[in-house]
């Protein structure tokens, strides 16, 4: 395909070099050769998209909060942030973002990361950026400090102008091709976390509607020629999981009007329920299938993904599906416990059964 998302895909980030994670003082000129590496790696396992693996973040959603005036981070208000294992280990992630003073942007937060990726590769360069959501779900509507923002409106149109501040110098530095990483409207699939939003004091379903619509004003105003991607997980970080339950609560809306170009859906356990949700997405939107675990250090078969694939593809015509995993590779710089030879072995499956599938 030419233009993104293409057959076979994946969501950003990847597992960190050892020598950059235990590296200590000025990172840059490192970071800069790993990425490289990386991104010559990405071309020889058969991907046509490349990210920089998110090197120059602490996780996928700190990069942003680190480099927009006015945010510290603080404590989720509610049960709202609980990472779970199969194990049963139950953690909090903390480190929520909370508005201390007007936000602004007043640099670049990915299109610098882009720039540079544009030079060492001849891949597609896909940036990420955590979704709005992520700026307001941990907190409601403690997110801001009520001096600083007595009306929430207003801080949302600020971070909306943010976006769109980054969406314009993305496109002046090459990209093309965006991905918001969407977390909140999955987690308000599950029946527990609606709960804890509702103990709080927030309605779960006009959630949901705010989460929307904040991400369609910010791709109504993207520049001329830019693909947009929506990712939804449950949860990632270091292997863990946040929620469970099927897209079937969200899908008639989210899918038919979020105004994105494609939706990146977790698919790669139980915890995301069947392809039935599918029937909602409208036709000729596309569904990148996130088959393959990056929580689960087997290796899946080749042929159980071309059923999932067939299976997917009652709902939504098989030529506006792709694959890839569920969710990146090191949501946090520690990662998940996966090797780099299981990190690789898993792209190669998504490259390769993506070619057996589309025929390309």
């Amino acid at each position: 395909m030419d233009r993104p998302p293409f057959r076979a895909e994946h969501i950003g980030s990847l597992l960190r070099p050892r020598r950059l994670l235990e590296f200590q003082g000025e990172r840059k000129s490192l970071e800069d050769e790993c990425i490289v590496e990386a991104l010559r790696w990405q071309e020889r396992i058969g991907l046509e998209v490349a990210t920089d693996g998110e090197f120059r973040r602490e996780s996928w959603r700190l990069g942003f909060v680190a480099k927009v005036q006015g945010f510290a981070r603080a404590d989720a208000v509610g049960d709202v942030d609980l990472q779970r294992d199969d194990a049963g280990n139950v953690a909090r992630i903390g480190a929520a973002p909370l508005a201390v003073a007007k936000v602004r942007r007043t640099g670049p937060i990915v299109a610098d990361e882009v720039a540079f990726s544009l030079k060492h590769t001849r891949c597609c360069v896909k940036a990420t950026l955590p979704a709005p959501s992520y700026l307001h779900y941990p907190r409601g509507r403690a997110c801001v400090d009520a001096g600083v923002y007595p009306d929430l409106d207003r801080f949302f149109a600020d971070v909306v102008e943010i976006y769109v501040q980054e969406l314009q110098a993305l496109h002046a530095a090459g990209g093309r091709y965006l991905q918001i990483d969407e977390v909140a409207q999955p987690l308000l699939c599950d029946e527990t976390l609606r709960a804890a939003v509702r103990a709080r004091g927030d309605d779960p379903d006009a959630l949901i509607d705010l989460y929307i619509d904040l991400i369609n004003r910010i791709v109504r105003r993207r520049p001329p020629g830019m693909t947009i991607g929506v990712h939804m997980c449950r949860g990632n970080a270091m292997g863990r999981w946040m929620a469970s339950g099927s897209y079937e609560r969200i899908a008639e809306r989210t899918f038919n009007t979020l105004e994105a170009d494609a939706f990146f859906l977790e698919y790669d356990s139980e915890r995301a329920g069947g392809f039935e949700p599918l029937r909602f997405v409208p036709k000729g939107k596309r569904v990148v299938l996130g088959l393959v675990s990056t929580k689960s250090r087997a290796l899946e078969e080749k042929d159980a993904l071309k059923r999932r694939i067939e299976a997917a593809s009652r709902y939504v015509a098989l030529e506006d599906l792709s694959l890839s995993p569920q969710c990146g590779f090191a949501s946090h710089q520690k990662g998940t416990g996966m090797t780099f030879e299981e990190q690789e072995a898993k792209l190669r499956l998504v490259v390769q059964t993506a070619r057996e599938v589309w025929k390309r």
